[in-house]
């Protein structure tokens, strides 16, 4: 008889989130998104740090539904700008703006600048049976010049070269990007950690 999953929820409602991590969780835990625990409401992520965004989302809802928990921020971190946009990624362009409109901000700071590296920063806290924990991944990459025709990922995918790479992030393969994204980075860190423990 298999043995049932714990439940671990995922404090997002982003369905490109949920697929990213999906398949690198669900052999080990009952994944579970926020609408699947009933929690709709808009999480604040007030803070400078994406730690600190990332534990405001995972301790709401550790808070309010008891349930062992994981959030996670990341920001796009790129030198020739100083770092930004950062935690300010999802809305760099301004509230409720597009993945379209925070590209096209970034690439019209970019024009005409030859250094272009960047990183992608994902870290992720969780919060299970009140204790707290965090794990970051990262991945080096390049700002392009333009943005790619790739479907694949969101946000600042079609822009985004990883090193090593010709390809951006929206023009690799799922399979392929989760080999070597920041997100699966630090998720591959969350399980090593989950089994540790279990």
């Amino acid at each position: 008889m298999k043995k049932s999953l714990r439940k671990l929820v995922f404090a997002t409602n982003n369905k490109h989130k949920l697929a990213e991590v999906l398949p690198l969780i669900q052999d080990h835990f009952q994944l579970l998104s926020l609408s699947d625990i009933g929690c709709f409401d808009e999480i604040e992520e007030p803070f400078e740090t994406l730690k600190e965004n990332a534990f405001a989302k995972a301790r709401f809802v550790y808070n309010h539904f008891q349930l062992d928990c994981f959030a996670d921020d990341t920001g796009l971190e790129i030198d020739a700008l100083d770092g930004r946009p950062g935690v300010f990624s999802a809305r760099y362009a301004g509230e409720n703006c597009s993945f379209s409109d925070n590209v096209n901000k970034v690439l019209s700071e970019m024009k005409g600048k030859t250094h272009r590296t960047a990183r992608f920063r994902t870290v992720i806290a969780l919060i299970i049976d009140g204790a707290e924990f965090s794990f970051e991944g990262l991945v080096e990459g390049e700002i392009r010049d333009q943005a790619s025709i790739g479907i694949q990922g969101f946000g600042y995918d079609p822009i985004f070269r990883p090193q090593g790479y010709t390809l951006t992030f929206a023009e690799l393969p799922l399979e392929e990007k989760n080999k070597i994204s920041h997100r699966a980075m630090a998720s591959t860190k969350l399980i090593q950690f989950l089994n540790s423990i279990n």
